[in-house]
């Protein structure tokens, strides 16, 4: 098992995908939606108040005016001075200002969360393995469609990339 994590404040990110109620609400394992939302909330907290930055990256589809119901983040998730970034892929980087916003805030290190773990989470995660972030992955703040995809990505790929914690083993360096 990964001892505890010991995390910089000034150079760690919280970065949580697709937490919108639309997603949210899909089934999913293997953890329900509402389990992820509240293991990304505690971690939100605890960046929040660690002075770490939070990024919330939500999905909008291209070329469509009017998004689907329940596109927006999951009601109180954003708190301010959060970061928002809108997607238009399958991934957080591609098209949008993130590692821009990352990297203005000196952030070395991204501890990710979302749905679906193999899907939005795992292709941020690469794009932000190919930027030279150090990547860090909280297994029970993610869920996929099906139990064997997201074991997959937890199992085989993400040690691959980066580190595989629980939230509890997340911690800030102090003093």
């Amino acid at each position: 098992m990964t001892p505890p994590l010991a995390l910089d404040p000034a150079r760690s990110a919280l970065v949580l995908v697709d937490l919108m109620d639309r997603i949210v609400a899909l089934p999913l394992e293997p953890r329900k939606g509402t389990e992820v939302l509240s293991a990304a909330e505690e971690l939100a907290k605890a960046f929040r108040s660690a002075g770490a930055p939070v990024v919330l990256i939500r999905v909008e589809r291209p070329g469509v005016a009017e998004q689907p119901p329940g596109s927006g983040l999951v009601t109180g998730l954003a708190r301010e001075g959060d970061l928002e970034v809108v997607k238009r892929t399958i991934g957080g980087f591609q098209g949008t200002d993130l590692d821009d916003l990352l990297r203005e805030r000196g952030v070395r290190a991204l501890v990710f969360g979302g749905i679906a773990t193999n899907l939005g989470v795992e292709s941020t995660a690469r794009a932000a393995g190919d930027l030279g972030y150090d990547l860090i992955f909280v297994e029970d703040a993610m869920a996929a469609f099906t139990s064997a995809e997201h074991e997959a990505s937890v199992r085989l790929d993400f040690p691959r990339l980066g580190t595989v914690v629980t939230a509890a083993q997340v911690r800030f360096v102090t003093g």
